[in-house]
């Protein structure tokens, strides 16, 4: 849709507090009062927006995790800056506005139960022993580091970037190394 399109731009490359009826409007070419009769506020469109990527990334993930390399597809999708950005943004705006947070935390568990359930199943594949190593920790770190990861190179910081990814990089040729080859870690 042309308005959520205009609005992800505008978070994208100026922010979420760019974002209001005139600036997505004149983003989109349409009239503002356009954009309140699609959506009578603000929090409205944000969470429109919002559930659009979430549903996206949600069927993103079944794929991912159903491939022949989940935790490769995992962290690649998780460092991925586009997707990263557009969710930092999110949070931040999750700070002030009380709908947006309790839709993200729902749409964060509902990530995490499909990604433990689907990972679960595949980390022996992987050469991961579960009771070593869970999937909800290995899901949580992917995590952070990932978002860390955006959130430096975002500001210009890369030191010890190159050392991080090289052995995230190491780690995922051990572990999956078995799924592609069909040999033993």
């Amino acid at each position: 849709m042309l308005l959520l399109d205009a609005t992800e731009r505008l978070m994208r490359n100026e922010g979420y507090a760019a974002v209001s009826s005139r600036s997505v409007a004149s983003a989109a070419g349409v009239t503002p009062a356009l954009i309140h009769y699609y959506f009578p506020t603000l929090d409205d469109l944000f969470l429109a927006l919002f559930r659009r990527g979430a549903e996206k990334n949600l069927e993103r993930q079944r794929r991912v995790l159903t491939s022949p390399q989940p935790l490769r597809g995992l962290w690649e999708s998780s460092i991925e800056p586009a997707g990263t950005s557009l969710l930092t943004e999110f949070m931040a705006l999750a700070n002030h506005r009380k709908s947006i947070r309790q839709e993200i935390a729902e749409y964060a568990k509902q990530f995490r139960r499909l990604q433990t359930e689907l990972l679960s199943s595949r980390l022996e594949e992987c050469g991961v022993d579960p009771a070593q190593v869970s999937p909800t920790i290995i899901l949580f770190m992917i995590g952070v580091v990932s978002r860390g990861f955006v959130a430096e190179d975002m500001l210009g910081i890369t030191d010890g970037h190159t050392e991080a990814l090289a052995l995230v990089e190491r780690l995922l040729q051990r572990f999956e190394t078995s799924t592609e080859a069909g040999s033993e870690p």
